[in-house]
């Protein structure tokens, strides 16, 4: 008679969604030594340590957000704390955008990466400053404050954490120093053989100057600047130089560069997201490769330990109420089918940071991060940062997470209250 199989944790009558593997039903999944031990139609006679029912919940690989800002403390107000934005939020990876440098990466790794629970890689910046409040002085992120050749060792130096070069492509820093810092950044992107993500949509106001250009010949510039596998974005953002040009319509070159050039689209939800423009763009044909939530201190709210009280966000940026799983129910209510949405928190960024042989997919012997969601049914108003409101029907909001095993449930200040409608 053989042995009973045991394991630490078994997750019972899950609807599991795994785009990477085409799994899709009910299935049970056991954990066991902080891995993926099984995946079976039934576990219901193996003993275990902890059996957590998840019926009428969705099972997926572990959330990668792929636009963070989790520098805390050294980004200033940008940076949030990875575990409330991660484990706490149902994400198990974090990809900070452009938040250490090549002079502030050994402290990313010794503070941030090392300490947290939740797995975080990041983007290194193309500028010396990195993430530090840059809406607030567009002068730190000209060319005299790039550094080409230490931001190249440095990444080589960090090629177990960055996994990407991040700058940026918006009218303000074009009026006052053209593409060169773009390029600065290409140089430094091919020299690693890492992908080059561009952040588009306005930040900065341009300079004062008699000559400067049209937020439509941003895109024109940039595009021959970018190879195959870079990424674009905030495609949905209602600010100028973005996707959708002046007089309203998507640019035909930026369709091109998509569907002939190979670029990658990331939703970078944050102060950038607009249902008009969501709609235009999802119109002309163009789907999100990848899901970011972006959020940071000046678009969300800040709990305040001492009191327990919050910091209200900068009004500035006009945003609604969100977070990762907000914005996939946004997509959800635009019709993007959920298995789509689930690769563009899973399967997708596993394939953007070369790691798909480690994380985007539920597969025995691999590390169990997992994350389970509740799709709730019912009338729930959702903003954007334009002021428009809709009505959706489904909510998707965490549940928990397993982070290499180990169990965490959703309970971060940074998941919003559902809003009925």
């Amino acid at each position: 008679m053989g042995e009973v199989e045991t394991f630490d944790i078994v997750l019972a009558n899950g609807t599991v969604i795994d785009p990477a593997s085409s799994r899709k039903g009910r299935f049970d999944i056991g954990v066991r030594d902080g891995v993926i031990a099984a995946i079976s139609d039934s576990l219901a006679s193996s003993a275990c340590k902890r059996r957590i029912d998840v019926s009428g919940q969705y099972v997926i690989p572990g959330m990668i957000d792929t636009h963070a800002h989790v520098y805390q403390y050294v980004t200033g107000k940008f940076g949030l704390s990875p575990d409330m934005v991660g484990v706490a939020s149902g994400v198990t990876t974090l990809i900070d955008q452009g938040g250490p440098s090549c002079m502030t990466i050994g402290g990313f790794r010794n503070f941030i990466v090392e300490p947290s629970i939740s797995r975080v890689l990041a983007f290194i910046s193309t500028y010396l400053v990195g993430g530090l409040e840059g809406h607030l002085y567009p002068d730190l992120y000209g060319p005299n404050g790039v550094n080409a050749e230490h931001t190249i060792s440095s990444a080589r130096e960090n090629l177990d954490i960055v996994k990407g070069i991040k700058a940026h492509a918006e009218i303000g820093g074009q009026s006052r120093w053209g593409m060169e810092v773009v390029k600065i950044g290409q140089e430094i992107a091919t020299a690693v053989d890492l992908p080059l993500y561009i952040h588009l949509g306005q930040l900065w106001p341009t300079a004062d100057s008699a000559e400067i250009p049209s937020a439509d010949e941003l895109i024109h510039t940039l595009l021959p600047i970018m190879k195959p596998g870079d990424i674009l974005a905030h495609p949905f953002t209602r600010h100028p130089g973005g996707f959708v040009s002046e007089t309203g319509e998507v640019h035909p070159i930026l369709l091109e560069a998509v569907h002939q050039k190979g670029l990658r689209i990331d939703v970078g939800h944050g102060s950038h997201f607009s249902f008009e423009t969501a709609r235009r763009v999802l119109g002309a044909g163009i789907m999100p490769f990848t899901l970011g939530a972006d959020m940071h201190g000046y678009n969300v709210s800040i709990p305040d330990a001492s009191d327990g009280s919050e910091r209200a966000a900068n009004p500035f940026f006009g945003v609604a109420p969100f977070n990762l799983t907000i914005a996939m129910s946004e997509l959800l209510h635009l019709g993007i089918p959920l298995e789509d949405i689930v690769a563009m928190v899973t399967t997708n960024p596993a394939k953007m940071l070369r790691m798909e042989d480690e994380l985007g997919a539920l597969v025995i012997g691999r590390e169990a991060d997992i994350s389970v969601l509740n799709i709730e049914t019912g009338r729930f108003k959702l903003s954007d940062n334009s002021g428009e409101q809709v009505v959706a029907d489904k909510l998707v909001r965490p549940a928990f997470c397993l982070r290499a095993g180990h169990y965490y449930d959703a309970d971060s200040a940074f998941v919003p209250d559902a809003i009925v409608a």
